[in-house]
């Protein structure tokens, strides 16, 4: 599950989902490293900290932050101790197949659909009942799936395919629609 590095919500989630990889926001991790680093020294800075996240296994992208932590430790020990200690959650997407990596590692595609549910109901002060905002909810759903079937993610067939294999889904057609099976729960009832 990926979130942002919100206190106490890696303890709320495993509260309910133990077993819930934990992946906070590589993206907010980066620009919380970069806030008050003067501007000159940031281009450099991301560049070696890319090296870090970017590395194809976790020994690697530990090695590098060795690496990392030797040239800029002295100077920036702040932001290396907060990639030190939040190591575990910022790296558990390398427990995923490389092509899925681009899926875990941000809340980016999270917080664009909040924010597309968020125009949808920031108009309305008040719904009358449940299934009103229900209905508001999932024409809002109608809609952004139109708007985001024309993007083509980058191995969506490859990364389709290891969810599946992955998590146990199981796609299920009854009367034309389209129902997603999750180790032999229904999502949708």
């Amino acid at each position: 599950m990926s979130v942002d590095n919100l206190k106490g919500i890696d303890k709320a989630i495993r509260g309910v989902y133990p077993k819930a990889d934990i992946q906070k926001c590589i993206v907010h991790q980066i620009r919380n490293s970069l806030k008050h680093m003067p501007w000159k020294e940031k281009k450099e800075f991301a560049n070696d900290l890319k090296g870090v996240y970017r590395a194809e296994t976790e020994g690697l992208a530990r090695e590098r932050f060795e690496e990392f932590k030797e040239k800029w430790g002295k100077k920036y020990w702040y932001v290396i101790k907060s990639w030190g200690e939040n190591w575990e959650e910022l790296m558990a997407y390398y427990k995923y197949p490389y092509e899925m990596r681009s899926l875990i590692y941000t809340t980016s595609s999270m917080e664009s659909l909040n924010s597309m549910f968020r125009k949808v109901t920031r108009g309305k002060k008040v719904f009358p009942n449940d299934e009103s905002l229900s209905k508001s909810l999932y024409l809002a759903i109608v809609g952004i799936e139109k708007k985001w079937s024309g993007k083509k993610m980058r191995d969506w067939g490859i990364i389709y395919g290891q969810l599946k294999q992955i998590f146990e889904i199981q796609d299920l057609v009854i009367s034309g629609f389209a129902f997603t099976q999750l180790s032999g729960k229904p999502l949708l009832q």
